[in-house]
């Protein structure tokens, strides 16, 4: 690889979750995923890096992609399958066209953590109005969490479903920082958090 390549995250989702994929649904332009497909996540810069390897991966195996987006900066793509032999043998083919491994990926770092009880019904509006997910209800308490690299908030917002009866509201993973909002009893939403934070930090990879 050229010296300037930076492997920023590589994420596997073993099942995605109910409200997770369909989040995704709304906003992928690729092919849709459902429930339960397992998927993998891979950012890089610089970002044109995406189109040969996403061409690798598909040529490769069944999996099939769903994001293939190039910004100023990073490139990410997402692919999910049925089977999670099929979408781990993909990730395998990405990191064999690579030359790199797991090892080389940077570890997320969380930029932002924050709990918000009480919503009032003006900010939950206010919020209402940004979201392809569900509503947040004034009363309800809140999550938002930002990370770098941002497509590792995929991972947090899937293992923070696992968890929690929380609803997922937003996921944004383009970009910088990659953003969740989720909300639900203030019991769901510590429950949610603790357990995107511990999946955050239980990715091992670069400093």
């Amino acid at each position: 690889m050229a010296d300037d390549f930076e492997l920023r995250a590589y994420s596997y989702l073993d099942r995605m979750q109910p409200q997770f994929a369909s989040f995704v649904g709304t906003v992928t332009q690729g092919d849709l995923p459902v429930e339960g497909m397992a998927a993998l996540y891979v950012e890089m810069a610089p970002g044109n890096h995406v189109f040969r390897v996403v061409d690798v991966a598909v040529k490769a195996t069944r999996a099939r992609p769903g994001a293939q987006i190039v910004e100023r900066q990073f490139g990410m793509f997402e692919l999910h399958s049925d089977s999670q032999a099929e979408v781990l043998q993909a990730g395998a083919a990405v990191l064999t066209e690579l030359g790199l491994s797991v090892a080389d990926r940077k570890r997320p770092q969380i930029a932002s953590l924050q709990v918000v009880t009480n919503v009032s019904p003006y900010q939950s509006q206010l919020l209402n109005r940004f979201t392809r997910g569900m509503m947040l209800v004034a009363g309800q308490t809140m999550l938002v969490l930002e990370c770098t690299p941002a497509a590792y908030i995929n991972y947090a917002a899937n293992e923070a479903e696992k968890a929690a009866a929380v609803n997922l509201m937003h996921v944004a993973s383009v970009g910088v920082y990659g953003r969740l909002w989720m909300a639900g009893t203030e019991a769901d939403i510590v429950t949610a958090r603790d357990a995107a934070v511990a999946a955050l930090e239980g990715v091992d990879g670069r400093d």
